[in-house]
């Protein structure tokens, strides 16, 4: 995918996310099955995928990989589309 082609929520990043993801971040308050909600605290986001916090290693899922991390900050920066 070029730099440029146009994401999607529901295409493109909403499958980023498991659904023990969205269940595990539901109680406090970030739903991430939302695009609402995720481009709210898409910042947060994207800081604690880069970084390697989320998903804790506990988890038993995989880490975001650099060019997960980077559709996620490309469509951030194309104004969080639907």
């Amino acid at each position: 995918m070029s730099d440029s082609a146009a994401l999607s929520f529901a295409k493109d990043i909403r499958p980023l996310f498991t659904e023990m993801d969205v269940e595990h971040m539901k109680p406090g308050g970030m739903d991430l099955s939302n695009r609402d909600s995720v481009a709210a605290h898409a910042d947060a986001i994207y800081q604690t995928v880069t970084t390697g916090s989320m998903p804790p290693s506990s988890s038993g899922e995989a880490r975001w990989s650099a060019e997960t991390c980077e559709t996620f900050k490309r469509w951030q920066a194309q104004g969080c589309p639907p």
